[in-house]
Formats: structure tokens, C-alpha cells, sequence
């Protein structure tokens, strides 16, 4: 008669296997910490740093719609050097790399689901194309919630700052700009 609580022998041998098993496992373990780190450049998980090589390519084309007269048009930016017939191409390729983080999509859109306030800033749109950071762009923009307002300005003068009037970071219009 087996006695009810009590572990049979044979319930013995298939605990023992498996303490063993897991006690391996620990043991394997500790061995691997001991093994020098990963660098986290190699990780597959994050993308790797920007690197200078990856500079040569950045051209973006950024074109403004319903910004006010002087803003509307289509710009080409050059960085690294910064050129191109963008008004404030300086301007945009600093702003640009100052928001260019690793692992972090400077042109993301705005997350779904994010709370964002209930204002209007305007009817302004922008589209950007290109490469920048040795990755393609294609990014639309706009000023119509709380969120997308500060997606927009993170991003002035690569697109035009609606408190100036004007052209993109500078406050004069398209025109003065080509008439230079």
C-alpha cells in the first residue's frame, strides 16, 4: 500500500534529474558571466551609431504647403556640408543633428494612442524626403493637435517657425531669400 503525501522512489529519480538539469544550467551560467561583455554596437536589437561615412549622403527635400506667404515651396538641404537652396540650411542641418539620436527615428511620426492636447495650429503641411543619417526619409507633417505642433517645432527652421514671418528661421520671405 502506497501512503498518500510521500514521494515514491521513482519520484525521487525524476526530481533529482531535474535538480541536476537546473543546477547545470546554473553552473553553465556562471561560466558565461565570467566571458568578456557583448559591446552594444553588436546588439541586433538597437541600430548602430551614425557613423561619418554615413554623413556623405544626407539630402533631404522638404516641401511646405499653407504656411503663409514667403514659407510655401519646395527646398532642397544639403548636410555635411550644409548647402542646397533651403533658406537656413545651416540652421536645419544643426537642428537636425542635434535631435539625431541612437536608436531614436528623428522623422517618427507621433505615437498612436498618445495623449496629445485639443489645439489647432494651423494649416501648414510639410512633406520630407531623402536620407539623412544613411537612412531613407519619408515623413509628412502638420499642426493639428497639441503633439503634432511640438513634433513640428522640434524641427524649426528645417521647417518654417509659424511665430516668425517669412522663410524658415530667418523671418524673411521666400522671394528676398532668392532675390540674394
Amino acid at each position: 500500500m502506497v501512503q498518500v503525501g510521500f514521494p515514491t522512489p521513482r519520484r525521487f529519480a525524476v526530481s533529482r534529474v531535474l535538480l541536476l538539469g537546473f543546477l547545470a544550467s546554473l553552473a553553465s551560467l556562471a561560466g558565461a558571466a565570467s566571458l568578456p561583455a557583448v559591446p552594444a554596437a553588436a546588439s541586433p536589437a538597437a541600430p548602430p551609431p551614425v557613423r561619418n561615412e554615413d554623413r556623405g549622403g544626407d539630402h533631404l527635400t522638404v516641401t511646405v504647403r499653407n504656411a503663409g506667404e514667403g514659407r510655401d515651396g519646395t527646398y532642397e538641404l544639403y548636410c555635411h556640408p550644409a548647402g542646397g537652396s533651403h533658406p537656413d540650411a545651416r540652421g536645419a542641418c544643426d537642428v537636425l543633428d542635434r535631435n539625431t539620436r541612437w536608436g531614436q527615428e528623428v522623422f517618427a511620426p507621433v505615437p498612436d494612442g498618445r495623449l496629445c492636447t485639443l489645439q489647432y495650429g494651423g494649416p501648414a503641411t510639410a512633406h520630407v524626403t531623402g536620407t539623412w543619417a544613411g537612412r531613407p526619409v519619408d515623413a509628412y507633417y502638420d499642426r493639428g493637435d497639441g503633439c503634432r505642433i511640438e513634433r513640428w517645432n522640434r524641427l524649426v527652421p528645417l521647417l518654417p517657425d509659424p511665430a516668425a514671418p517669412g522663410r524658415p528661421g530667418s523671418g524673411k520671405g521666400l522671394a528676398q531669400a532668392r532675390a540674394r
